[in-house]
């Protein structure tokens, strides 16, 4: 008998840019698989009309359909609908799924198959980015989808215990599964003397990059900013729009997503990695500025603070706190930037898999 189950994972949103949830999935999923089949189990991906936007290893079966990544409502229906039959074919045929596996909401209703949910965040319960009917929805989804959940997890201590708190949970019913950052092998520092200060992050309101135009305005004597990451709705227009009513458009530059070589010149080119947003579920960018040894300054959120050294400057959301905290990463010793370097080395992927399939072994004995 196996001593591994024979998971499915829902992908039908793995074809979007590169952002957290398609990281964590791009680096953990072929090492998960490799570990599964060592012990006899094996792993599945239901693609989505657009597929995977990633390579996958032959180990994992890859399974075509035509369920639309949005909008969010025709991807259910279309998911549910999709599950149930492959589910029923499989069990007919002698080869059934002992699990299924999403990372997003909502989750497709009317199957047996024991369920495992990784929440990546709550940003939909937050009322700074959600109406209160979206946030009273998103709390009943939630509170159902976990409780169903014979498996559940998230990516950072302080957002199980978030989770916990806000769905009245059993805090220790909930696993952490963090995400890694050798996924790059750093370039030596070799900082520009007239470089930009740099922001990783979807253009939206979450990540806060107006924290950082705002700093700018008070403070004429900091670099410029290098804006990297896709917009959302509407975002890069808002922020190129602030930049020019605040003075410091010609201070600012907006590139959009990058490939990761591009980012690793960045990173080591630098003077200063800042990262103002109001909301992470981990904060993976600010590990990886930590692992290719840049200075760094962070807002003072839980999963800023979970996962950054002692040393690295945060700041409240206020532009004087936040010209502060860059003053100071400025300053930082390259001995400093080293100790960071090392603690980074921590949150690797592989350790990531490895708590990523004992916790489905542990929910699901065969």
């Amino acid at each position: 008998m196996s001593s591994a189950p024979r998971v499915l994972v829902l992908g039908s949103v793995l074809g979007q840019e590169m952002g957290g949830v398609r990281r964590h999935n791009q680096e953990l999923l072929p090492r998960a698989a490799q570990l599964l089949l060592e012990r006899g189990g094996g792993l599945s991906v239901l693609e989505g009309q657009v597929p995977c936007a990633f390579d996958l290893p032959a180990s994992i079966e890859r399974i075509p359909s035509s369920i639309p990544p949005r909008p969010i409502l025709r991807r259910a229906m279309a998911e549910g609908r999709t599950l149930r039959k492959l589910l029923d074919e499989r069990t007919r045929e002698g080869r059934p799924f002992d699990l299924v596996h999403s990372a997003h909401q909502p989750l497709p209703r009317g199957f047996d198959t024991p369920l495992s949910l990784l929440i990546h965040d709550l940003r939909s319960l937050r009322k700074a980015h959600s109406s209160f009917s979206r946030r009273l929805l998103a709390r009943q989804l939630l509170g159902r989808s976990s409780r169903r959940a014979r498996c559940l997890m998230t990516v950072s201590e302080s957002m199980a215990d978030e989770i916990a708190s806000s769905l009245q949970l059993e805090r220790a019913t909930i696993h952490v599964v963090p995400n890694g950052a050798d996924h790059f092998v750093p370039l030596e520092r070799a900082p520009h003397p007239r470089g930009a200060l740099l922001c990783v992050g979807h253009l939206e309101p979450r990540k806060n990059q107006q924290l950082l135009l705002h700093t700018l305005a008070l403070d004429a004597s900091l670099p410029g900013v290098d804006f990297v990451g896709a917009a959302k709705a509407g975002a890069l227009e808002e922020l190129q729009a602030l930049a020019r009513e605040l003075g410091v458009q010609d201070r600012v530059r907006f590139l959009g997503a990058l490939e990761d070589g591009s980012l690793l010149e960045l990173y080591a080119q630098t003077p200063c990695v800042v990262l103002p947003s109001t909301l992470e579920g981990f904060g993976i960018v600010a590990v990886e500025a930590m692992r290719a040894s840049a200075p760094l300054a962070v807002s003072s959120i839980p999963a800023h603070l979970e996962v950054c050294s002692k040393g690295v400057p945060s700041f409240a959301d206020d532009p004087e706190e936040c010209a502060r905290a860059i003053q100071q990463a400025l300053a930082l010793a390259p001995a400093k930037l080293a100790e960071f370097r090392q603690d980074a080395s921590r949150y690797t992927w592989q350790a990531s898999a490895q708590k990523l399939v004992e916790s489905w072994c542990r929910a699901l004995p065969l």
